[in-house]
Parts: C-alpha cells; structure tokens; sequence
C-alpha cells in the first residue's frame, strides 16, 4: 500500500474527568523521527505511544500532542475526619472558656494535621481510556497517509504512461533518422566531392549509427516503466525503491538527450526530463 508520508489527524475525547485532544501530523523525513508531547501527568505514556507509531510507520518526520483539561472538581474529593473534627472543636471550646477569650477559626482546626484528605482521580483508567482514543486517532492518520498515497500513485502512473509514449515516440523516428544520416553524410561527401567506396561507405553509415544509438536507453527506460509499475505495487514501504528509479530513469534520459541527432528526439528527451522530474518530486512524500 502506497502512503504519502504527509498527514494530519485529530481527535477530541471527553468523560467525567474532563476533556482531551490527540493530534497527529507528520512531514517528510528520510527516516522515522518521533516527537511526543504530553501534559507531565501522562508522560508515562509515552512508551507505549512510541512503540505503536514505530510499529505502524517506516518513515517521516512525526509530531504527536496530547492536550488535556481534567475538571478541577473531578481532580479529587475531599474526605474529612469527622471524628477529629469533632475533638478539636470541643478542645478549642474548652480553651476559650478557660481564657473566655478568642474565637473558634474553622480554617485553622481545617488545616490540623489529619483533619482533611484528598483522593486524587485514578489516572491509570484516565491514561487506558487515552491509550485507546489514541489508537483510533493513530488509525485515522494511517488512513489519512493511505489516502493520499492512492493519490500519489495515481498521480506517478500517469506519469509513467508519458514515459511510455515518449520512448514510443522514439522507437518510431528511428528508421526515419538512419535514413536521414545516411543522406545527411552523402549529402557532405558530394559537398567535397569525395567519393566512397560502397563498402567503407556502409562502414561510416555503421559508425555514426552506433554513436546516435538509442535503442538501448529505450530499452532501459521501458524496463524501469515495468519495474515501477511493480513496485507501486508492493504492500511495504516502497518510497526508497521509487526514489532509486528515479535516478536510473534520469541517467537513461540524459544519454538518450546527449545522443540526440534529431529535434524529435530532443523533445521527447525534454519531455522525459520533465515527467521524471514530477514522479521525483512527488515520490519525495511517499513513505
């Protein structure tokens, strides 16, 4: 399955505890490089989210965010001891009505050491329930990835469709440049007046024909049509191998240009460049 390596996915998950957002996006990279970043209560999980992108992903540059807000009333309870509550206040009633003087301050017997306690909300079900949302977000951006990598692909074998007619192209003018060589060159020889034996004549046709010879760079071009084609194909991660045809499709081009007698064939060398160079750039974002 082609996949582009550039996507964004988003999802918003709410409970009782509060509210939370995962965001996923990732860029073009030559290797898999992972940035996580998480509200310090969850940095536990980072882990784990590292492992399921590395599971799922060969390469690109990866961004991964996690924004919290957990309701401050469901952050924790407050427990009272009642029973101590009770002895400090009749203690503090006591004193006052030895000295008869001063009040009973409620924040002070608050803060007694034992007095009040708080359950703190259980972030281990908070982290599992985010742990799951993140799958689904994690499998919203693979979908994301495979979605634009269809595109891609489209996008390449039309490309490569252009390739083919251009080689085709090329094939079909290559009687007719032999035939103009052949009158090109006794054209300059009753120029000079120079006559040839029939023999040495065919020798020098031969020698020019294999200098101007194409038929092996678009040989070579139609072999990397079919192996790209395959290789689109393939269910791994395939940018690399695209990107390595692209340079074969790029050497072949520049010696069927550099052998290039004819204008016909400049402008399918020039077209060839220009198709290529649209496959590379594109390739560039596939993973």
């Amino acid at each position: 399955m082609i996949r582009s390596m550039t996507a964004f996915a988003r999802r918003e998950i709410k409970g009782i505890w509060g509210t939370a957002t995962w965001e996923l996006r990732s860029v073009n990279q030559r290797y898999l490089e992972i940035q996580i970043l998480l509200p310090e209560q969850f940095h536990g999980l980072e882990p784990a989210i590292r492992n399921r992108i590395c599971q799922c992903l060969t390469r690109g540059e990866v961004e991964c965010n996690l924004y919290c807000n957990i309701n401050p009333s469901a952050q924790s309870a407050l427990i009272f001891n009642k029973k101590l509550i009770k002895q400090l206040v009749e203690a503090a009633q006591w004193v006052k009505m030895q000295s008869d003087e001063g009040e009973i301050d409620p924040l002070a017997i608050l803060s007694w050491p034992g007095v009040m306690t708080s359950t703190e909300q259980d972030l281990d079900a908070i982290s599992a329930e985010l742990l799951v949302r993140f799958d689904d977000t994690l499998a919203d951006f693979i979908n994301v990835r495979e979605t634009e990598g269809n595109a891609l692909k489209v996008m390449i074998e039309q490309r490569l469709a252009g390739v083919s007619t251009e080689v085709e192209k090329v094939r079909q003018q290559i009687p007719k440049i032999l035939l103009w060589q052949r009158e090109r060159l006794l054209g300059k020889l009753e120029e000079v007046r120079v006559q040839l034996e029939s023999n040495r004549l065919e020798q020098e046709l031969v020698i020019l024909a294999q200098r101007t010879d194409v038929t092996e760079e678009l040989d070579r071009l139609e072999g990397h049509v079919k192996e790209t084609y395959q290789i689109l194909t393939k269910k791994e991660a395939v940018g690399r191998r695209l990107n390595f045809m692209m340079q074969e499709f790029n050497r072949e081009s520049n010696t069927l240009a550099s052998k290039s007698i004819n204008a016909s064939v400049t402008t399918s060398a020039i077209e060839l460049k220009i198709l290529i160079e649209q496959m590379r750039e594109q390739i560039q974002n596939i993973e």
